[in-house]
């Protein structure tokens, strides 16, 4: 019903920037909330930040906090994730995700509460 597809990852030094793309196709309406996730192996998938639909809010983890912003366009019907001053540790896949209940607060970092996902896009940040 909705498909996602994410670009814009790559490889980049310490202190660099990326921002990724996350473009919604099918019935995805543009009040669904919209999050980005990562994932390195052999760990559970994190998530990284959410923009709720209706009031706009943003939420990030704490270690983004300051460095990551989300964002859409609803013309374009795509989703962001501007990433500046990257660590290593910011190494991963990144996933975007869409939650199809339109409400207020749910557990946002959960992985289990989105219906839609996209199939990643790999992030590298040397030191």
């Amino acid at each position: 019903q909705v498909q996602l597809v994410e670009s814009g990852g790559g490889s980049v030094q310490a202190g660099g920037s990326l921002r990724l793309s996350c473009v919604a196709s099918g019935n995805a309406d543009r009040l669904y909330h919209r999050a980005w996730f990562r994932q390195v192996p052999g760990k559970e998938r994190e998530g990284v930040a959410v923009l709720y639909a209706g009031s706009g809010s943003t939420v990030y983890a704490d270690s983004v906090k300051g460095r990551f912003t989300i964002s859409r366009d609803n013309a374009k019907n795509t989703l962001y994730l501007q990433m500046y001053s990257l660590k290593p540790e910011d190494t991963a896949m990144y996933f975007c995700a869409v939650r199809k209940s339109i409400g207020g607060w749910f557990p946002w970092a959960q992985s289990a509460f989105y219906d839609y996902w996209g199939q990643g896009t790999q992030v590298t940040v040397s030191s």
